[in-house]
C-alpha cells in the first residue's frame, strides 16, 4: 500500500499549528486511489503517567481547569499527571518532569504501557503513557503546576480499592485516564 504527502503547509501557527496537505494513498478494497485535501492539528507528544503511592494503597490524580472541556460543561479534569513533550526532549524524562511539576514527587523508574493516537483523523498528537510506584516520602515539592503555565493543580488521592467505583460512576472521562485505570484493572490488579 502506497501513499504521499504533498504541498504540506502551515495554514495556522499559535500555541498549536494547523497544517494543510494534499494527500495520495491506494485504496483499501479495490484498485486504485484516492486524492484528499487533509487538515493536521499539529500539537507534538505528549505523556502520562498512571501513579500508584504503596503506603497509602492510593492513586495519585490531578485536577484542573480546562477550557475545551468547559466549553462541554467539565470545567475541572481528574486526570493523570501529563504534559507536552518539549522539542528535542526525551518521554521519559518529560514524564518525570510533569509529575515534580503538577504533584512534587521524584520518581526513578518508569514502566511503558503503551504509546497511542488519541484521534488520529484529525491531530499528530502521540501519547506515550507510563506507569510508576511511589511512596509519600518522595514528595518532596510542592507540585501544583508551572507557574508560568498559568497551571492550578490539584493533587487528587483515590484509595485502590475505590478506583474502580470511580470508574464505573464516570468521574474520569479522558482518555489517558481511561486506559491507565483499565491497564491496571487487566494487569496489575490480577497479578
Amino acid at each position: 500500500m502506497k501513499h504521499s504527502i504533498n504541498n504540506e503547509k502551515t495554514v495556522y501557527n499559535g500555541f498549536f499549528k494547523v497544517l494543510e496537505a494534499q494527500v495520495t494513498h491506494d485504496k483499501l478494497n479495490e484498485s486504485g486511489s484516492i486524492e484528499a485535501t487533509r487538515i493536521c492539528l499539529e500539537r507534538g507528544d505528549s505523556v502520562a503517567v498512571l501513579i500508584y503511592e504503596t503506603d497509602t494503597d492510593s492513586f495519585l490524580f490531578t485536577k484542573q481547569f480546562r477550557y475545551p472541556s468547559a466549553r462541554r460543561n467539565h470545567p475541572w479534569m481528574l486526570e493523570l499527571v501529563a504534559g507536552s513533550v518539549e522539542d528535542g526532549e526525551n518521554p521519559m524524562d518529560c514524564a518525570q518532569r510533569e509529575i515534580e511539576e503538577e504533584i512534587g514527587y521524584e520518581t526513578k523508574e518508569l514502566e511503558l504501557i503503551t504509546t497511542y493516537f488519541p484521534s488520529p483523523g484529525g491531530c499528530s498528537e502521540q501519547i506515550y503513557l507510563y506507569y510508576t510506584e511511589v511512596n509519600s516520602s518522595q514528595k518532596t515539592l510542592k507540585g501544583g503546576g508551572a507557574v508560568s503555565e498559568k497551571e492550578d493543580i490539584e493533587l487528587i488521592k483515590i484509595k485502590r480499592s475505590d478506583l474502580k467505583i470511580h470508574l464505573d460512576e464516570g468521574a474520569f472521562n479522558n482518555s489517558i485516564s481511561l486506559i491507565g485505570i483499565q491497564w491496571y484493572l487487566l494487569n496489575k490488579r490480577l497479578a
